[in-house]
């Protein structure tokens, strides 16, 4: 091709599962076809942890730097300590008791020591693999859109920060989860995680000038799409609805992005004036229960990496991308 495809990549959140995203961003880095461009990355909640790193890696270095900080990162997340892999197994216990309906005690996150004592982490291993004060500078005209979702719970409104606009706060601000982080403040509003708006962003992805708008929107989707059977325990119930939910904001976005796409073949719009976006998705393809996605258990993070690597490998197969 004369010029390269413009690709836009949106990291779905959803936990400790989003090391999967981490698996298949790896995977497409190293296997990076010089024919596709990447114009914008977006992420919410671990989403955006890999989104930034990711970005990062690329406007400072290459793709093999990026792929470093993917590893790096996760690994200081990783519950590595007796005592972490202690309130990590903790953790993991009441979000299974939770799925089965049974009512359990719950502590707010602002009365419970270790919520600020975690978030707080969350931060040490952000900047230290992450340079926030230059990320202002890295926003060049050639870098790609850089983009993490939150909710602004003040003004019941989604909120984006895209690129100079990505501070710790703000990706803090994307994996508040509120049952078990305090919000963050930003401008004098309170922010929770981006779970509950955009999941991931994409319309930050597609509203930019037109020599960056994306001919292809690779979505990498933690919550299955479809679910084979009708969930009936109390469990599965729980699982179905926690996904369902998850995907929510994702569809709608990409029925907007669809609509026009209809509408450009249609005639109802100008090629001149709109971008036609090809939407692909990849799918973790293999189900695990809500309770994982606070597991931070190495192997299982390890294993999540691993089956990102090999869905990213058949997606990179399949024609070539």
């Amino acid at each position: 091709m004369s010029e390269r495809t413009r690709v836009a990549i949106a990291c779905q959140g959803g936990g400790s599962h989003t090391a999967f995203t981490a698996g298949v961003l790896k995977r497409l880095l190293r296997e990076w076809d010089d024919d596709y461009r990447l114009v914008g990355i977006s992420g919410t909640s671990g989403g955006a942890f890999n989104a930034l790193a990711a970005w990062y890696g690329l406007v400072t270095a290459d793709e093999r730097r990026a792929i470093e900080l993917l590893d790096a990162l996760w690994a200081d997340l990783a519950a590595d300590t007796a005592l972490d892999r202690l309130l990590n197994d903790w953790t993991v216990w009441l979000s299974r008791v939770e799925r089965t309906g049974v009512p359990i005690p719950r502590v707010s996150p602002y009365l419970a020591p270790g919520a600020r004592m975690g978030q707080e982490r969350i931060r040490r291993v952000l900047e230290r693999h992450i340079d926030f004060e230059a990320v202002p500078d890295l926003c060049e005209r050639t870098a790609p859109e850089l983009v993490v979702g939150t909710v602004d719970i003040n003004a019941g409104v989604f909120e984006t920060f895209t690129n100079e606009d990505v501070t710790p706060e703000a990706v803090l601000a994307s994996s508040a989860l509120p049952t078990l982080f305090p919000a963050v403040e930003i401008d004098d509003h309170y922010h929770w995680d981006g779970l509950f708006s955009q999941n991931p962003p994409v319309d930050d992805l597609l509203t930019v000038d037109a020599g960056r708008k994306p001919e292809e929107l690779w979505v990498i989707q933690i919550n299955p799409q479809e679910r084979a059977g009708e969930p009936t325990s109390v469990e599965e119930i729980a699982d179905r609805r926690n996904e369902l939910a998850g995907n929510l904001s994702l569809n709608q976005e990409l029925r907007v992005v669809e609509r026009v796409n209809d509408w450009i073949e249609e005639g109802h719009l100008p090629e001149s004036d709109f971008q036609r976006t090809e939407i692909r998705r990849i799918e973790m393809d293999r189900t695990y229960t809500a309770a994982t996605k606070v597991d931070r258990t190495p192997g299982f993070i390890d294993e999540l990496m691993a089956l990102g690597e090999r869905r990213a490998a058949e997606f990179v197969g399949a024609d070539g991308a």
